[in-house]
């Protein structure tokens, strides 16, 4: 017994077809708010380094 080739839904598991991403509307969108809470995540840390370095720089060029 063989299984067609298939992956699952990210958001809710459910058998999909190899080109397709999600496997309904509501499933994008809840896609689409994972991707851009990432993308906010990502801007604020690389902002908190950014902000960690030059307050660095400024202690070790100062002293």
């Amino acid at each position: 017994m063989a299984v067609d080739p298939h992956k699952h839904c990210p958001i809710c598991g459910t058998p999909i077809p190899l080109d397709e991403l999600v496997c309904s509307p509501d499933c994008q969108k809840v896609w689409d708010q994972k991707i851009a809470q990432h993308k906010k995540s990502r801007l604020v840390l690389f902002g908190v380094i950014v902000v960690f370095i030059i307050v660095w720089a400024v202690m070790m060029f100062l002293k």
